[in-house]
C-alpha cells in the first residue's frame, strides 16, 4: 500500500514540475505584442535617453555594422543588445540611399508561411554563432508575429527607418556573431551585456 502512495506521489510530482515548466515557457515565450517596445525601452534607457523610440538610432554611435542590400537601401546595425531575459535585441537603421523609392523586397520577411502572413517585416534575418555551429531566427509571439519591425512596404529616397529584431540569445561566452538579411550583405556584430 506504501509503495502506491508513494508512485502517486511521484507522478503527482512530476505533473507539477511539468506544468510549471510549461507555464514558465510560455511566460517567456508569451506577451502579444507587448514585448516589442521593451528591449527598445531597455537599450534606450541605459543610453539615459528615457524611453523614446528614437534614441534606438544611436545617434552619434558608429554602427556596428553597415550591410548593403539592393537598390541603395543600406542597413546600419547601431546595438545587439543581450537582455535578461535570454534574448538579443538588435537595433538598427533601414535608409535608403538611392535616387528613387524603393519597395522593400519580400526577401525580408523570409519564407516561413507563418511569418509572411502577417504581412512585411524582417523576419527573415538570422545570427550565426560560428563558434557553437547555430543558427538563431528572429523570435515570434504567441500569434506568429515576428518580433521585429513590421507594416513597412516603401522606403522613399533619403529617408530613414528606426528597425529592431529580437532573437534568443547564445550562450554567455558568445559575443562575436554574424547578422545575415536576405538581399543584404552579412556582418560581423559584437553583442554587449
Amino acid at each position: 500500500m506504501s509503495i502506491r502512495c508513494t508512485t502517486k506521489a511521484r507522478r503527482g510530482m512530476v505533473a507539477l514540475a511539468f506544468v510549471a515548466g510549461l507555464a514558465l515557457g510560455v511566460a517567456g515565450c508569451g506577451g502579444g505584442g507587448d514585448a516589442a517596445p521593451k528591449p527598445g525601452t531597455t537599450s534606450s534607457a541605459s543610453k539615459g535617453n528615457g524611453s523614446n523610440p528614437s534614441a534606438q538610432e544611436g545617434q552619434g554611435d558608429e554602427p556596428l555594422a553597415e550591410l548593403r542590400g539592393s537598390d541603395g537601401l543600406l542597413l546600419q546595425i547601431t546595438s545587439a543588445q543581450r537582455d535578461a531575459g535570454g534574448f538579443v535585441t538588435v537595433n538598427g537603421t533601414l535608409k535608403n540611399e538611392g535616387a528613387k523609392s524603393v519597395v522593400v523586397p519580400a526577401a525580408l520577411s523570409g519564407n516561413e508561411t507563418e511569418i509572411v502572413r502577417n504581412g512585411r517585416s524582417l523576419g527573415g534575418a538570422t545570427l550565426v554563432d560560428s563558434k557553437g555551429k547555430k543558427r538563431y531566427y528572429v523570435l515570434r509571439d504567441t500569434d506568429g508575429r515576428p518580433l521585429t519591425t513590421t507594416e513597412f512596404s516603401t522606403v522613399k529616397s533619403g529617408e530613414n527607418l528606426s528597425v529592431f529584431m529580437q532573437f534568443p540569445a547564445p550562450p554567455a561566452d558568445v559575443s562575436e556573431v554574424t547578422f545575415q538579411l536576405p538581399t543584404f550583405a552579412s556582418g560581423t556584430i559584437q553583442i554587449s551585456g
